[in-house]
């Protein structure tokens, strides 16, 4: 009887260890240049799987971006985000995305 209590025990915490969550955060460089574009990239970080919060710094467009490390990576991040059509740090928006911006939204407007 006690070896099985000490088996489940050795269970339990080991689930509990594989339960937590390690969160991260980290900054992008974007290529957004307005309000509209602060909604458009915020809003697609909140729909995109494990990110929990976004923040875009309309000084700087550098988008804060704490997530679930084992949920997502920044790679997917970065992806999320040229995907509405903004660059991320070295990685460009995909023509899709960027053709589907406003017009004031488009990098080469200003």
């Amino acid at each position: 009887m006690r070896n099985l209590i000490i088996i489940l025990a050795t269970i339990l915490s080991s689930s509990v260890v594989m339960a937590q969550k390690s969160i991260e955060t980290v900054e992008i460089q974007t290529s957004a240049v307005c309000e509209m574009c602060k909604e458009t990239i915020e809003k697609e970080l909140a729909f995109t799987k494990g990110v929990t919060a976004a923040d875009l710094d309309l000084n700087t467009f550098i988008v804060t971006v704490s997530f679930k490390t084992n949920k997502t990576t920044i790679e997917d991040i970065r992806a999320a985000i040229n995907e509405v059509g903004y660059d991320a740090d070295d990685s460009p928006a995909t023509e899709e995305g960027y053709e589907k911006l406003h017009g004031c939204c488009k990098k080469d407007s200003h």
